[in-house]
């Protein structure tokens, strides 16, 4: 799976109290567009998400917004992408977007972007894909999470033969090249992600 064709990128609906969280979504957005990869994203409008579909938009890149019924209000629906699916619920739109997507980058966000993030990894760690995971830690914002980790692995809670391929950048421009070597280490193809797990 050396082809990323198409990037799920997890973010804030708020923009943050740092602006370098906007500037580096709308940075993003512009990498994405200028190397022809697909956004596939949690299709609103507001805060990081807006800033980042947007940008793909005004860069001439494609954007695939996924999004359940009940947020089309409150999220604001991006009107602007090429492709809007819209979802019965948050586990369908969780499926759709691990379908859609090549490579999975986590951007500043609250609880909703860390679930995603986790439950990513989660599957990784399970065998269930082998889709490259980033987390991009802009400011050091995911700090925290990063020394989580460490600290489970040390505490013998991730183990050597179960580990996940998480790749970390604290640059946004070094994200692309990242997912595109991540995804070149990766050889034959992963399990099928099986019905009950796309129902958690």
């Amino acid at each position: 799976m050396s082809m990323i064709r198409s990037i799920c990128v997890y973010c804030g609906s708020s923009p943050g109290n740092d602006p370098v969280f906007v500037e580096t979504a709308q940075k993003f957005g512009q990498i994405l567009a200028q190397n022809g990869i697909a956004l596939v994203y949690g299709g609103g409008s507001r805060g990081l998400m807006g800033a980042l579909a947007l940008s793909v938009h005004e860069h001439g890149g494609r954007v695939i917004g996924v999004i359940p019924e009940f947020l089309k209000v409150r999220e604001r629906m991006f009107t602007g992408a090429e492709e809007i699916i819209v979802t019965r619920d948050m586990h369908e739109r969780k499926r759709m977007m691990f379908e859609r997507a090549d490579a999975f980058v986590a951007l500043p966000g609250g609880i909703g972007t860390l679930e995603e993030l986790v439950e990513q990894l989660t599957w990784s760690q399970l065998g269930r894909h082998r889709k490259p995971i980033l987390v991009a830690n802009i400011n050091g914002f995911w700090e925290p999470l990063v020394e989580l980790l460490e600290h489970m692995k040390r505490s013998g809670f991730i183990h050597s033969d179960l580990m996940f391929d998480c790749t970390v950048v604290d640059r946004i421009e070094d994200a692309v090249p990242a997912i595109k070597s991540a995804a070149a280490r990766v050889a034959g193809p992963a399990e099928p992600v099986p019905e009950a797990i796309e129902r958690m």
